[in-house]
């Protein structure tokens, strides 16, 4: 019995020895699977330190980890510097860290090149004989230039035609940027100013271009149709933006009245307002922005009130028998609304009012009218072949002169600070004139234009009277673009490869970056003009 006992006892001895032999094995094995992924996680760690900078700022418990972090701080401290002083030259360590150091931010000061290739100044290259460089020259004369000449060009069209993002530059490459475009004072408190009225305003956000527009070919690209959200069944009549350079009316003989806010991508439909037995001849914004004058072959015509939402009818005018008023002209103050009336009568209505004030009378039928010097005076032509002056102060006319070559009168424009006027008769000759020295008693034209065929229907000087687009709906693609300081016609406009169809009506957008033009076809073509940096 007593050798029974002892060997059970010995049996349960040598079990609880190998059960806590395992229990010491188990939990060796899990502090070694700890340090293991310990391990691999500083790994890993150091690795997206040195991929991406120090990302991770580890805190350690007890003395080791405290030691592995003073380690890897000192480790660190080779991956990265501050500068302290702006103007002071950088200092890196490592090449390595040098590399990554490019990689993750912007060297403020411009480092020199590692290699310069020598072939560059002696290379030379005619940017005037090859179409696609000819935008590279900045005088219209110049036909060679050097190789790094060539090189800086392209970076600066590169630059010019994706912008940075100005909000995120530092004040010192603000600074340094306007100092490059500028040597001046001015120039650079002019930068400076711009970059500070960033976050106080929604427009100029990029630096307008302060170079000319070249003549002989435009860049522009074709983007989505501004009314390919809803297109028309039915010719466009009317397109017009808003001040605001995203707001676009179009109006066209379905009797509907499309606004649409212009992005160039997506070109979102705003509004759209029926006018039952109304087709549209033309719709127009007060300058001001508050109203939209509609019109239509009718005795009356609507106006649209922005603020109110409301459409009102107005019309007959008192006094007046004509039957059709889809003709007019809103004066650049917004105040007076000139309709062409019948037997060569001028109706001058009160855009506040919406009353007749007053007319004028021409000795042929009236065909078009534009208004100069800020609307006190109206310039009319017709079916005489002459070019009236009038002063709307004293409802007198001031001057009489024969549009040169013309018989009837279809078209006029004046330039946006009153200097040029064109116009266009049915014979599709489009006649620029001085107007200052039209009004001295010169009649000849500074430029006779004859690329059109048919009858001039529209013209429009964009905002900084660069260009002059003329247009005429009785034949297709019959559209051009007329580089204004050189008096020639842009030869790549418009496109061989795509139809315009048949235009009717144009408008570019307050800065200038968009051209609209509806045609016939129901569409709204849009542009982007690569000269102008804003809509």
């Amino acid at each position: 019995m007593a050798s029974l006992i002892s060997q059970k006892i010995t049996h349960s001895i040598g079990d609880e020895k190998s059960k806590s032999e395992k229990k010491v094995n188990r939990k060796r094995k899990k502090e070694e699977n700890k340090e293991v992924e310990v391990e691999e996680e500083r790994e890993m760690k150091k690795l997206e330190n040195l991929l991406f900078g120090s990302l991770y700022n580890p805190v350690g418990f007890g003395k080791d980890d405290d030691v592995e972090t003073r380690n890897d701080g000192e480790n660190d401290s080779a991956m990265f510097f501050v500068d302290r002083f702006a103007d002071s030259a950088l200092s890196v360590y490592e090449g390595d860290a040098q590399l990554v150091q490019e990689g993750v931010c912007e060297v403020e000061k411009e480092r020199k090149p590692v290699w310069v290739d020598d072939e560059e100044e002696k290379t030379s290259i005619k940017i005037a004989s090859v179409n696609r460089l000819r935008k590279l020259r900045k005088e219209e004369g110049e036909d060679v230039i050097s190789g790094s000449t060539y090189v800086e060009r392209l970076r600066a069209q590169h630059a010019k035609l994706n912008p940075g993002t100005e909000w995120a530059r530092t004040d010192s490459q603000r600074r340094s940027y306007s100092s490059d475009e500028d040597s001046d004072d001015e120039g650079k408190h002019t930068e400076i100013k711009l970059v500070d009225d960033i976050l106080q305003s929604n427009e100029d956000l990029v630096v307008k271009s302060r170079t000319k527009l070249l003549p002989g070919l435009l860049e522009y690209s074709r983007l989505v149709d501004a009314n390919a959200v809803d297109p028309s069944n039915a010719p466009i009549n009317s397109v017009e933006f808003h001040r605001n350079s995203q707001l676009l009316l179009v109006g066209g003989l379905d009797k509907k009245l499309r606004f649409f806010q212009i992005d160039g991508k997506r070109n979102t439909k705003i509004q759209s307002i029926f006018l039952e037995d109304f087709p549209i001849k033309k719709a127009s914004f007060l300058p001001n922005g508050s109203q939209v004058i509609i019109s239509g072959r009718r005795k009356f015509f609507h106006v649209l009130d922005l603020v109110k939402a409301s459409v009102d009818k107005v019309g007959p005018l008192v006094g007046r028998e004509e039957k059709s008023l889809e003709s007019f002209e809103v004066s650049p103050d917004s105040d007076t609304i000139a309709f062409l009336g019948n037997e060569g009568y001028i109706l001058l209505v009160s855009s506040k009012t919406k009353e007749l004030i007053g007319t004028l009378k021409m000795n042929g039928t009236v065909r078009s009218v534009a208004f100069t010097d800020d609307g006190r005076q109206l310039l009319s032509s017709g079916g005489d072949g002459q070019i009236y002056h009038w002063d709307l102060r004293t409802r007198t006319c001031i001057h009489k002169g024969v549009d040169e070559g013309s018989i009837n009168g279809t078209a006029l424009c004046t330039s946006p600070n009153g200097s040029l006027f064109a116009s266009g008769s049915d014979s599709g000759i489009v006649n620029i004139y001085n107007r200052r020295e039209f009004l001295g008693g010169k009649r000849k034209p500074i430029k006779a234009v004859e690329n059109l065929t048919t009858k001039v229907d529209f013209m429009k000087f964009n905002h900084d009277a660069q260009i002059l687009a003329v247009s005429s709906s009785m034949k297709k693609n019959s559209s051009k673009l007329i580089h204004i300081p050189s008096f020639t016609v842009f030869s790549n406009w418009p496109s061989a490869n795509r139809a315009m169809h048949y235009p009717r009506c144009l408008d570019f957008s307050p800065h200038g970056g968009f051209m609209a033009t509806g045609n016939a076809e129901g569409k709204v073509l849009l542009y982007k003009l690569h000269h102008y940096h804003d809509a």
